[in-house]
């Protein structure tokens, strides 16, 4: 391997590996007194208040699954505001004793929460134009840089950017090394949960292709005086969101503009324990071209298998949850099941995997433990079909890939060998109940050399792809009346082995679980922003 960036990737990528006999390496135990503080907030800045107005508007959850849009609402401070309250807002407060923890609508790995979100406006009723950052425990914007003459009124942008990055110390406190992993998983969690929110606002998503130094100068997290050298935000993805779609001549005007910020970011933890393996990964994972993302020629697929789900989509979002235990009894109906698979497809139109812009790099290999009418065993759903040929080469060649009785088609649903798998499901998600007591369990598996090929940076964009797929089977486990939770702890290798795989063409990168939840009845819940309404802001 000539090249150094995709060397470096791949010694990561196996130095990160859980193994049977050890796990990557880690923190060696939890330093309570160095727990990163789970929100950022900047000193120093004027903070605009945003209200809170979740519930209002909704729209069903079935409806939103199926593409289906309402007009789209105007660009202004409130829908903002309930654009960001619905997809990286809080949720709830959860209390155990003295411990007290927030919850959000956008999963993560530990709950730790190393993603962090800007806007960059044009502006807009209520807004003026500027670079702020988004503070989700007072749900409030914090104003990075202003500029209001950058857009005559006549020339108002039909959208904004939102930008995401990551913390990483704040997953490296508690899982070191494979800390880099969850990170990007999280940016997949959050980028469907934009795009979910969005459509119920009748808004769209596009990710724009901006290499990561352009994207750090415009949010400003390139500045190293106005961070912890050790708490330093990698920058990640940015999306145009709004009613209309994105004009060159608005995209380039907020990308060239010479921003002028103030403000410091608040220091996490005292104390930090440094990973150089993980400082290696990002520089070898830096985009440093700009990328255009071409609108991908989707193969065509049937409209999205209907859900019966009245509820609606911003009080789904807000009740998700990550499920810490199932029963081990209860069965899936089968209508639910397939339904559930196929909107894991990509399809024009259809939140959340319309915001990707890229064809699949990710199928998945299912452990089906209580589906109704499926003999338990282990599935295979080719979300790509032109990867089947490979996928079936790379596997066991004694396994039958039979079509399943019942399903459409045009899912790409194969049973490879029937038999108990809960037992092998629990072994390798790192010997968890969870995995094995649910309704079915899910391995991820990347195309990862043939992704590979096309640039080191693309490691990242194949975790950020089981990110959101992890977001559609969170949703989806709520409206069928279960609840899911992404596994990062798994034993990478040997679920290869299981499945005969010898090379690094395909790759295990997020496992996932969901079932029947035990509820812990020792946990009392809160309002998310009753400290907000009572006038405590701290």
């Amino acid at each position: 391997m000539t090249n150094e960036k995709l060397r470096q990737v791949y010694a990561y990528h196996f130095d990160s590996k859980h193994r049977p006999e050890r796990y990557a390496p880690g923190p060696g135990g939890l330093d309570w007194a160095t727990q990163p503080n789970p929100f950022r907030s900047f000193a120093g800045v004027p903070r605009l208040m945003l209200p809170l107005l979740a519930d209002g508007g909704d729209l069903p959850f079935s409806a939103v699954r199926a593409g289906e849009r309402p007009p789209a609402a105007p660009l202004d401070i409130d829908h903002l505001g309930l654009l960001l309250e619905r997809s990286l807002g809080l949720s709830a407060w959860k209390s155990y004793g003295d411990a007290r923890w927030a919850l959000r609508c956008n999963p993560s790995s530990g709950n730790l929460h190393p993603t962090e979100a800007y806007l960059v406006s044009g502006g807009c009723p209520g807004l003026v134009g500027g670079v702020y950052h988004y503070q989700s425990h007072d749900h409030c914007l914090e104003q990075r840089a202003q500029d209001i003459t950058l857009f005559a009124q006549a020339e108002a942008p039909g959208g904004v950017i939102l930008a995401l990055t990551s913390v990483h110390w704040r997953e490296a406190w508690k899982y070191g090394l494979r800390a880099y992993r969850y990170c990007q998983h999280d940016v997949g969690h959050a980028l469907a949960a934009v795009a979910y929110a969005a459509a119920v606002l009748g808004w769209r998503v596009e990710r724009l292709g901006w290499s990561d130094a352009t994207l750090a100068r415009i949010l400003g997290v390139d500045r190293a005086p106005d961070f912890d050298p050790d708490e330093r935000e990698a920058p990640d993805l940015a999306l145009w969101v709004g009613p209309e779609r994105p004009s060159r001549e608005v995209v380039e005007a907020l990308r060239r503009r010479p921003w002028s910020f103030s403000g410091t970011a608040n220091r996490l933890s005292p104390g930090h324990l440094s990973w150089h393996g993980i400082e290696l990964v990002c520089q070898a994972c830096e985009r440093d071209a700009e990328q255009g993302v071409a609108s991908v020629a989707e193969t065509p697929l049937p409209s999205v298998i209907p859900r019966v789900c009245e509820q609606g989509a911003a009080a789904l979002i807000r009740q998700r949850r990550s499920a810490v235990a199932f029963d081990g009894c209860t069965s899936m109906p089968f209508d639910a099941w397939v339904a559930m698979l196929d909107a894991l497809l990509p399809r024009p139109g259809v939140p959340p995997l319309d915001a990707w812009g890229r064809s699949p790099r990710v199928n998945l290999l299912l452990f089906v433990h209580r589906v109704e009418a499926v003999p338990p065993g282990l599935y295979a759903l080719v979300r790509a079909p032109d990867s089947l040929g490979s996928l079936r080469e790379s596997l066991r060649p004694d396994w039958s890939w039979a079509l399943v009785e019942g399903v459409p088609t045009h899912l790409g649903l194969y049973r490879l060998v029937e038999g108990d798998a809960r037992e092998a499901a629990r072994a390798l998600a790192c010997h968890q109940d969870i995995a094995g007591d649910g309704c079915f369990a899910v391995a991820m598996l990347a195309e990862f050399d043939a992704a590979l090929e096309e640039g080191a940076w693309c490691y990242r964009e194949l975790f950020w792809e089981c990110g959101l797929l992890g977001q559609v089977l969170y949703l989806e486990a709520e409206a069928a009346g279960l609840r899911g939770t992404g596994i990062g702890c798994f034993f990478d290798d040997a679920v290869h082995h299981l499945l005969g795989i010898e090379d690094t063409r395909w790759q295990s990168l997020y496992h996932f679980t969901l079932g029947a939840p035990l509820e812990d009845a020792r946990l009392q819940s809160e309002p998310p922003y009753a400290h907000r309404e009572g006038g405590r802001l701290d």
